[in-house]
């Protein structure tokens, strides 16, 4: 669907006099029962569907479910985290017929999406990232995440056989939860290789601001990292930078290797498909959908991507060896003795915290180690 249309749409219903003009109440129109045959399934992401990252990686799942019989698939591309992604969902279902939606981007949750979801109790939605609290919020609402966590640890073992200097560094949005997780298990990831290693944090403060992504990748090439790695929606700046600067790269959310084939190590990639593939077809078989799903590399949600020629053959040891540990279950990133960056216990002696915990997804500090702060 082009940009145009997808502007047509959603001015549309910017007002309810703009439905008084074309001869209907966008709040009367009808909406399709979620349980015919086939279905129509919306996705809406906060960037382009080829940046190479978040967007990406969401738009090749949401491809998969393209080759479904009876499934419609309906996307939205550049939709801001603003009241703007309340009038795209509203659009999709008064207008497209939508009967579940993916509002892909963390800031769509609160408040955009659960005021969808009291607006249209008939409809499913799935957020990426958000807690599902059970009492606290709709039951037509949920949340889906995947523990990349883990990648972005695998991503610290080749990072630290990589590293000679002993700094890594890592480009980050903002500080929340999944961002912290990913930023303490790529150190800890890398100081399994050797406990001297440190990790230089840069927060630009948005998911895509590419100058600020940039001079964030060239400060710590300029502090001394070798290897960086990132979590904003579109690592394509910080890989191409990286590299261009010499530097080794570990990928993040989709395969980058084609932008820097020689400084590539691995990467930490979504494999969305699965999840949407199970969601749509319990929906259409009418059956109760999951309001909090997780899963990691052994569920087949996260993958890692081939592993570069710059992987060293003691790297690639310690990585396979690794990946088969985590492969069978209970793998803990975070584990003590542990201390945080400003010296407080996080861990203690023998504790440990399984990919499952749902304390780590309420994380709020940076481990020993981590050379930044998180305000």
């Amino acid at each position: 669907m082009t940009d145009r249309l997808m502007f047509s749409r959603r001015q549309i219903l910017k007002t309810s006099a703009a439905g008084a003009v074309l001869g209907f109440a966008p709040s009367l129109l009808p909406v399709r029962s979620a349980f015919a045959a086939g279905a129509t399934i919306g996705f809406i992401y906060v960037g382009p569907k080829d940046d190479y990252g978040y967007n990406q990686a969401h738009a090749e799942g949401a491809a998969v479910l393209k080759g479904m019989e009876g499934i419609s698939i309906i996307e939205e591309e550049n939709v801001p985290e603003t009241v703007d992604v309340q009038k795209t969902m509203e659009s999709m279902i008064n207008l497209d017929g939508a009967t579940m939606l993916f509002p892909t981007s963390f800031g769509y949750f609160d408040p955009h999406m659960l005021a969808m979801c009291e607006k249209f109790p008939e409809i499913r939605f799935r957020h990426c990232g958000g807690m599902w609290s059970e009492g606290k919020h709709p039951k037509n609402a949920g949340s889906y995440f995947g523990y990349i966590g883990q990648g972005q640890y695998l991503n610290g073992v080749a990072a630290g056989h990589a590293t000679k200097t002993k700094k890594i560094g890592f480009v980050a949005a903002k500080p929340i939860p999944q961002v912290l997780l990913n930023i303490n298990s790529f150190l800890l990831g890398a100081r399994s290789v050797d406990p001297a290693i440190t990790c230089q944090v840069i927060f630009t403060g948005e998911w895509s601001l590419a100058v600020k992504e940039a001079e964030a990748t060239n400060a710590l090439v300029d502090q001394g990292a070798d290897v960086i790695t990132c979590h904003v929606d579109s690592p394509k700046v910080v890989v191409e930078t990286a590299a261009g600067r010499g530097t080794f790269i570990c990928g993040y959310h989709a395969n980058q290797s084609p932008l820097a084939p020689e400084k590539y190590l691995t990467g930490a990639e979504w494999n969305w498909a699965n999840i949407y593939k199970m969601y749509v077809e319990k929906l259409v078989a009418g059956e109760e959908l999951p309001n909090f799903t997780r899963g990691g590399l052994a569920d087949g949600f996260v993958k890692m991507s081939p592993l570069g020629s710059g992987v060293s053959e003691a790297a690639r040891a310690q990585f396979d060896g690794t990946l088969a540990e985590i492969m069978k279950g209970g793998f803990s990133v975070i584990k003590g003795p542990l201390n945080n960056n400003k010296g407080e216990v996080v861990a203690t002696e023998g504790q440990a915290f399984v990919e499952t915990a749902i304390e780590l997804e309420s994380m709020d500090y940076l481990v020993e180690g981590v050379v930044g702060s998180t305000s």
